[in-house]
């Protein structure tokens, strides 16, 4: 299984004027370099994968728009049914050439996750970093964000697992509960030495924790 961690903001997009937010650079840079890392031989099917209430559950025939934020975007496929975070998703897979397969579906559905061969996840870390930050200050944020980051960093599947989603949600970091259903599906996957892991970026820019990663499950 290949993984690719990456948020879920809009704001990844290039029609988001990137020298007005040039903090966001270097994750809109790795969001992208790690949607490229699922495009590979063997890859049959990219599963999307998001926590929103919002998503469909379709296939590549799906696209999707963001119309709703001022800009005339569309993504995917023809059908216009995609959730703003799947279309996010669908995007990065537009963008990194990838023709084939996909599938798109909510986080609760841990059977599909563990079946897929390749996971484009689309997580937020917590909303609550900073002053600018769209929620008040809390200091449990940053700690919370580096726990994650670190175990993003080694695919430590046991920390992920056993992410304490009440206090994600109280931090604003609702998305969390994909990457615990992404590493209990893991789980089920053989152990092999080939297992690489790679945290690619992790920054706060305007309070808000992003991750991203590229994981190579074997």
């Amino acid at each position: 299984m290949r993984v690719a961690v990456v948020p879920r903001t809009p704001l990844l997009l290039p029609a988001f004027d990137p020298r007005a937010l040039p903090e966001l650079e270097p994750v809109r840079g790795a969001a992208r370099e790690a949607a490229l890392s699922l495009v590979r031989p063997g890859v049959e099917t990219v599963t999307v994968v998001t926590a929103s209430a919002d998503a469909a559950a379709t296939d590549e025939s799906a696209g999707g728009t963001l119309g709703s934020y001022g800009h005339d975007v569309h993504a995917g496929g023809a059908d216009p049914v995609l959730s703003r975070d799947q279309t996010v998703g669908a995007w990065l897979l537009d963008d990194a050439g990838w023709t084939g397969r996909r599938r798109y579906v909510a986080a609760d559905d841990e059977v599909a996750v563990a079946e897929a061969d390749a996971v484009l996840a689309l997580v937020d870390g917590t909303t609550c970093r900073t002053d600018r930050a769209p929620r008040p200050f809390d200091e449990r944020g940053e700690p919370f964000d580096e726990l994650v980051a670190d175990a993003l960093a080694a695919a430590d599947l046991t920390v992920l697992a056993a992410l304490d989603e009440e206090l994600a949600d109280e931090l604003g970091a609702g998305g969390v509960t994909t990457l615990g259903v992404l590493a209990r599906a893991a789980t089920t996957l053989p152990r092999t030495a080939e297992r690489r892991a790679d945290l690619l970026h992790h920054s706060a820019p305007f309070g808000v924790g992003y991750w991203v990663a590229a994981w190579d499950l074997g």
